[in-house]
């Protein structure tokens, strides 16, 4: 009896023993196929197409200078003090010794200030300059600089993809400085919760606008933005669901995949996500400005009822065609509004 138990025992662990390695030996079998067919066929890239409309919040890298004015002294003079020293675009990262980040920290570094001679630390473009310079004392141990600055931004846009590790494109073109035209150079940002309240039919000669609702909270945040480039801007987004419910990802076009005639758009100009009729109307793969190669216009007579063509705050909208994401829409012909530019997804996803 006991040796009756003894064998049925070793065979269940020699059962057990083949299960398991045969398990095994059948994961690397079908992970080495999966390598020989990847090796043999590129991948087509998968994304999830959004058409979300999200809240914008970015920092600037230092403080941005858009411009300096005379500010008057003590004795009732006045000076320019940095006139002709820091220009617009460039960015105040240090006052002497202090690191500036945001504007607050400018204005503290200024107000503990106990001598005019300064050392402002600035980058320009791509280099760091130390800029000499004497503030005016506009009071006793009251100084200032005469520089006007900014150091965030903020606005609505609209979600273009989401990959599998949950990262994100969007607006398909880089948020530049209203003033000086120059692309943000952001330490972070972060994406927040929308709801469109109100849409301003766009007209010939104004684009008109999507005006949403977006409060500034942690209960309403939804991710972080890590780049700000000419092609869009990127992060990753933590609350996946709130987005994106009941998704399906779809492939990548490739450039020569993406032809003249009918598309669709998705964008949520009514609160929910919807897909709209288009037409590409031309495309140029190599246009200088990589968000202008494809041209669009708008034929969706529910879509221009409602927006009159493309408006602000649906730069980003996911452009598709014969079931593939080709790109996503950037920029409204302000004296046609049915028709606008698109940036191609490809380009998108090659952010520099």
């Amino acid at each position: 009896m006991r040796k009756f138990w003894y064998r049925r025992i070793l065979i269940m662990i020699l059962v057990l023993s083949v299960s398991v390695g045969g398990s095994y030996c059948l994961l690397q079998l079908q992970q080495s196929n999966l390598e020989r067919e990847v090796a043999a066929e590129p991948s087509e890239t998968m994304v999830i197409p959004g058409g979300m409309p999200v809240g914008i919040y970015l920092e600037t890298d230092g403080v941005m200078v858009l411009g300096t004015e005379a500010v008057e002294d003590k004795d009732g003079e006045k000076h320019e003090p940095a006139a002709h020293l820091v220009k617009e675009g460039d960015y105040i990262v240090g006052v002497g010794d202090d690191e500036i980040r945001n504007k607050s920290e400018l204005i503290a570094a200024v107000k503990s200030l106990e001598q005019p001679e300064i050392v402002l630390k600035v980058r320009r473009k791509n280099q760091k300059i130390n800029i000499r310079m004497r503030a005016v004392e506009c009071s006793v141990d009251d100084y200032k600089l005469g520089i006007w600055v900014r150091d965030n931004a903020q606005g609505l846009g609209t979600i273009t993809y989401l990959t599998a590790d949950s990262t994100f494109g969007a607006l398909g073109h880089g948020i530049h400085d209203t003033d000086t035209g120059e692309l943000l150079k952001i330490s972070r940002g972060v994406l927040y919760s929308t709801s469109i309240q109100d849409v301003q039919k766009g007209t010939e000669g104004y684009p008109g606008g999507m005006e949403g609702i977006i409060v500034y909270n942690s209960y309403n945040m939804l991710g972080s933005i890590t780049e700000n480039t000419e092609q869009g801007i990127y992060g990753e987004l933590d609350r996946v669901d709130t987005l994106f419910r009941n998704a399906e990802p779809v492939k990548v076009a490739g450039k020569d995949e993406i032809e003249e005639g009918n598309a669709l758009i998705r964008c949520a100009v009514d609160g929910c996500v919807k897909e709209y009729h288009v037409q590409i109307t031309e495309i140029d793969r190599k246009a200088s400005e990589i968000n202008k190669r494809l041209e669009i216009a708008v034929t969706d007579p529910e879509l221009l009822d409602k927006t009159g063509g493309i408006v602000q705050g649906m730069s980003g909208s996911p452009i598709l065609q014969n079931g593939k994401l080709v790109g996503a829409v950037t920029h409204v012909f302000v004296n046609s509004p049915t028709k606008g530019y698109g940036i191609i997804l490809e380009d998108m996803l090659k952010k520099q």
